[in-house]
């Protein structure tokens, strides 16, 4: 099977986002090549961009306590295992206590580094970071494995309560919807909402069907168009009934 996730606000496009940076420098860190850690470097600006919304983590701290307040009123629920609710409620409060002991912008120690701005203006210019332009990096490169990994992790580091919070709250929104099972007769689906509204719908499809799912939705109708799979030929609708899992996720 493979699964698609489409967020249906920007407050979750932007986590998931995160997420996707987040567990890509990660695996470049874990790595050994210069490449890869050259990639990770990469992925660190993506993260620093997408995570300078003044706000982020403010919704976090509100979304992480407001999930916090939910789930503590489940406490002598019998169909609610109590380790499990105390193990999440405790995830959230260090989570909480971590992103409350972020100082000043998120990403600021990167922007205060000269030579990491020099590497992320030149990175956004074609083959900019080439040695003859930047051989600074380049002698940076050329050392050694662990040295190299140690300053990825401490630039990486200060970002991390980052993603001890949305992990939780993604985590909660996966788990928060019932699996449906629907056919999309000749390639399509529609169904009236009804005035409810998903923050995140999860798609899933066999993997030998050649085609791709494509959203749009609202709190009045969800439309799902299942294209063909074709990465020459111009987009077209794949006129083939498709079995799919629809998860309708929502906090």
């Amino acid at each position: 099977m493979i699964s698609y996730e489409f967020p249906l606000n920007e407050r979750v496009r932007t986590l998931l986002r995160l997420e996707d940076l987040f567990t890509r420098i990660e695996r470049f860190i874990t790595r050994e090549d210069s490449l890869d850690h050259h990639a990770a470097l990469g992925v660190l600006f993506e993260i620093l961009e997408v995570a300078a919304r003044a706000d982020l983590k403010s919704d976090l701290l509100q979304e992480l306590e407001r999930q916090k307040k939910t789930l503590a009123a489940l406490h002598s629920n019998p169909a609610i295992s109590e380790v499990a609710l105390e193990t999440i409620l405790n995830e959230i409060d260090g989570a909480s206590t971590d992103l409350l002991a972020m100082n000043g912008k998120i990403g600021q120690h990167l922007r205060d580094n000269e030579w990491l701005m020099g590497i992320k203006q030149r990175a956004c210019i074609p083959g900019g970071v080439c040695e003859f332009d930047l051989p600074s990096y380049h002698y940076w490169q050329h050392q050694s494995i662990e040295v190299r990994r140690d300053y990825l992790q401490s630039w990486l580091n200060p970002m991390l309560p980052l993603q001890e919070g949305f992990t939780i709250i993604l985590k909660l929104l996966r788990e928060s919807g019932k699996v449906h099972h629907f056919t999309a007769s000749n390639g399509s689906f529609q169904q009236m909402q009804g005035g409810k509204v998903a923050q995140m719908l999860n798609i899933n499809i066999r993997s030998d069907l050649p085609c791709i799912p494509e959203v749009s939705a609202n709190k009045y109708a969800l439309n799902i168009r299942f294209v063909t799979a074709d990465y020459a030929a111009k987009t077209s609708l794949y006129d083939n009934d498709v079995p799919f899992d629809l998860t309708f996720c929502s906090l």
